[in-house]
C-alpha cells in the first residue's frame, strides 16, 4: 500500500496491488472495507456538485493540478488540491476526496506500462461531464473499445 493522502475524517486515498498493476486507486473511509472508486461514481458526484458550483470553476480547479500531475505523488500538487477544496465551503472535503481521487487516477495512467495517452483520458472524462454535459455513464465508458489515435485526435480537438 502506498498512501496518498489521509483526509480531516480520518479517510484515505491509496494506491494498492489491483487486478494488473499495483497502481491501483482505493478509497477507504476509517473502520470500512477499502473500495476501488469508478469513473462512474466519481463522474456522478462531480456533475451533482457543478449544479452548485459550476461545471466551469470545478473544471478549472481539475485542469490547474492536471498540469502539474506527474508519474510521481507531488506534496505541492495535494497542498494545492487542499487549497482549492476550500472554496467548495461545505463540501469542501468531499471536493478535496474527489479531486485526490481524480489526481491519483492521473498519477496510475502516468505510470501505466504501453498507456498513450496517459493522464488525458482522465480529462477527457473530466471534459465530457463538465463542459459537455455528457451522462457520467457515458463519459465513463467512452474510450472503452476505442483505439488511442482516435482519442488522441478527440483530446487534441479539445486542446489537450
Amino acid at each position: 500500500m502506498t498512501l496518498i493522502q489521509e483526509f480531516s475524517d480520518g479517510s484515505q486515498v491509496f494506491f494498492d496491488k489491483g487486478a494488473f498493476d499495483n497502481w491501483c486507486v482505493y478509497f477507504q473511509k476509517p473502520d470500512l472495507q477499502k473500495a476501488a472508486p469508478t469513473d462512474m461514481h466519481y463522474f456522478t458526484r462531480f456533475q451533482a456538485l457543478a449544479n452548485i458550483y459550476g461545471a466551469s470553476k470545478i473544471y478549472q480547479d481539475f485542469v490547474s493540478f492536471y498540469e502539474q500531475t506527474t508519474k510521481n505523488i507531488d506534496k505541492a500538487v495535494l497542498n494545492l488540491i487542499h487549497k482549492l477544496s476550500t472554496t467548495y465551503h461545505s463540501h469542501s472535503l468531499t471536493m478535496e476526496i474527489l479531486f485526490t481521487i481524480v489526481y491519483a487516477g492521473m498519477i496510475a495512467e502516468e505510470n501505466k506500462e504501453f498507456a498513450i495517452l496517459k493522464k488525458r483520458i482522465k480529462r477527457l472524462g473530466m471534459h465530457q461531464i463538465l463542459i459537455e454535459q455528457l451522462e457520467p455513464k457515458v463519459a465513463a465508458h467512452f474510450s472503452k473499445g476505442k483505439k488511442w489515435k482516435e482519442l488522441y485526435e478527440i483530446c487534441k480537438a479539445k486542446g489537450f
